[in-house]
């Protein structure tokens, strides 16, 4: 009995020897890991100064440099102060740029309730001859949309109902609090397909035939898009025609 129980106590020191082991090779682990960002922040920082300009004046090098920095948790957009805010400046940039954007989607609320293509808001500001603190003299439009999409996220951040959804080929900017379910999402995407009739049109015949939903499913639907301003009612010889004003940019 003697000996199990110096086994036992010997057992117990033994994982007691491990647990401080595996906590040891944690801490370095950790140590190393934060050493290794790090390394890596500061070669980024390196690589931001160098490519400074092309950072600030070329949509599609911005966007790739905006996506190395997200795995370290760097956010220049955040930072307006600081280091990357006062050498980059692009958090300044994309709060000018959402500024504009929100201008646009409001003044343009009562036309399509709200929800407006993101390339359309492009071309508005490319109409007006929008200018920002990183467009060069040559080109007024030193954005992209893809710029827009981010602008918009940080109008989100804000709880301001501003937000981007995906349907079909089109990305849109919803800018009202109201919340789409899937079947106006379903309803959307159908308007965005012209397979089934005219692009940015929907009826409660192509609903049924698309995605097999009854009358009253249809005007549950369509009827409080339509109450939201998001889509038109056109009746032609009886039948109900329903257009989404925010996807006429884009019709054939």
């Amino acid at each position: 009995m003697a000996h199990r129980r110096r086994g036992v106590g010997v057992g117990r020191a033994g994982a007691a020897v491990y647990t401080k082991k595996a906590e040891q090779l944690k801490a370095t682990s950790l140590a190393s890991a934060m050493e290794t960002v790090e390394k890596l922040e500061v070669k980024l920082a390196d690589f931001a100064k160098t490519h400074k300009h092309a950072i600030q004046h070329d949509p599609e090098f911005r966007a790739k440099f905006l996506d190395m920095c997200a795995p370290l948790g760097v956010d220049p957009l955040s930072a307006e102060k600081g280091f990357w805010g006062s050498m980059l400046g692009i958090g300044e940039f994309y709060y000018e740029l959402s500024v504009k954007v929100a201008e646009v989607c409001l003044a343009s609320r009562s036309r399509n309730g709200g929800i407006i293509q993101v390339s359309e808001v492009k071309d508005i500001l490319t109409q007006r001859g929008t200018r920002f603190k990183f467009a060069d003299s040559k080109n007024k439009s030193s954005y992209s949309e893809e710029d827009i999409i981010t602008s918009v996220k940080k109008l989100s951040k804000l709880g301001s109902g501003f937000r981007t959804i995906q349907v079909g080929r089109a990305v849109l900017i919803v800018s009202v609090p109201e919340e789409l379910d899937d079947d106006h999402m379903h309803v959307m995407g159908l308007a965005e397909d012209d397979s089934y009739g005219s692009y940015g049109m929907v009826t409660v015949g192509y609903l049924r035939e698309a995605l097999g939903w009854d009358g009253e499913r249809s005007n549950r639907a369509l009827d409080l898009l339509l109450g939201k301003g998001m889509v038109w009612l056109d009746v032609h010889r009886g039948e109900k025609k329903y257009w989404f004003p925010s996807l006429w940019k884009q019709g054939k």
